[in-house]
């Protein structure tokens, strides 16, 4: 006998007795983190969705969530199960009538995290791209996030990452964007260097940064130790910030180029090339792997992709 047909007559009676629905609930529940969220999300009463949690204890022999305060949390098994029943949720939806996205009509919302100083340079690029392929189509752009990015990801409470940090995790998808250059930036005050910067000449510098306490911090990768951060002299929110302390002081800073050159003018900025082999940041567009099987969350990654790609 075929062993892939004796592997189906085994499955489908086991499926006969599984109500599928649950598998909605099972998902809408592990993005709400909460009975009453997932109720309110599916147009269900919460002892409805109460009861179709306890009938997937039972399916799946596994407690699956366990109550946390207000809140559950999903158990390692629920873990598990949730990106093989989302990729199945998803591409049955792909293949219902609706499932089709028509940017032209579609009204759907993306939420796209873009870290500083990569908004200035992106956001523009990414609306001029769809104002007229997708006029109703909204995007939500925000630059403050933390850990949590990754929860939200993969419960797509946030569509797509942008960043220079690689998102190297189990699940996550990306592909590069582009590559900045970075370069080093002094304010007129600054005398300057009569040869070549050295790396050690560079941490004896007073330098102002970006605070590493801030998540996914532009200057992070140049001052990843406590012997490197000795040489901090200003520690600021945002590298905009940074740039006018360095214009009005004898510090220094790390920047990319195309932001440094936008605003030199202006600050009346100096700038020299790093003392470092690397001298380009790449740019990745991340997000979770199974909402990339989405039809319209795969036409914006194209749409990011292109328009940053010009």
């Amino acid at each position: 006998m075929n062993k892939s047909l004796g592997t189906l007559d085994t499955i489908k009676p086991r499926l006969r007795h599984v109500d599928l629905n649950l598998l909605t609930v099972f998902d809408t529940v592990m993005r709400a983190q909460s009975i009453t969220g997932a109720a309110r999300l599916l147009g269900m009463s919460q002892p409805a969705v109460s009861n179709a949690v306890s009938r997937l204890k039972v399916t799946f022999n596994d407690e699956l969530f366990v109550r946390d305060g207000r809140t559950i949390q999903p158990t390692a098994r629920a873990f598990e199960l949730y990106d093989v029943v989302r990729d199945a949720l998803q591409m049955v939806q792909n293949e219902l009538p609706e499932g089709d996205f028509e940017p032209l009509r579609s009204k759907r919302q993306f939420t796209l995290c873009v870290a500083s100083p990569l908004d200035s340079k992106i956001m523009s690029l990414v609306l001029d791209a769809i104002k007229h392929t997708a006029p109703h189509v909204q995007l939500i752009f925000k630059s403050s996030f933390n850990e949590d990015i990754e929860r939200q990801l993969r419960y797509q409470e946030v569509d797509f990452l942008i960043c220079y940090d690689e998102t190297i995790r189990p699940g996550f998808k990306k592909i590069p964007l582009f590559e900045d250059e970075v370069v080093l930036v002094t304010g007129k005050e600054h005398p300057g260097f009569r040869s070549p910067l050295t790396v050690r000449d560079f941490y004896h510098q007073q330098h102002a940064v970006v605070s590493p306490e801030c998540y996914g911090s532009f200057s992070l990768p140049w001052y990843d130790t406590l012997n490197k951060q000795s040489a901090i002299a200003y520690q600021g929110m945002a590298i905009t910030c940074v740039l006018n302390v360095v214009s009005q002081t004898k510090m220094v800073a790390v920047a990319p180029r195309w932001l440094v050159d936008s605003v030199s003018t202006d600050l009346n900025l100096k700038v020299f090339p790093v003392p470092f082999m690397k001298k380009q940041l790449t740019c990745y567009l991340s997000w979770y792997g199974s909402a990339g099987q989405d039809k319209g969350h795969l036409w914006m990654q194209n749409q990011i992709a292109k328009s940053c790609c010009q």
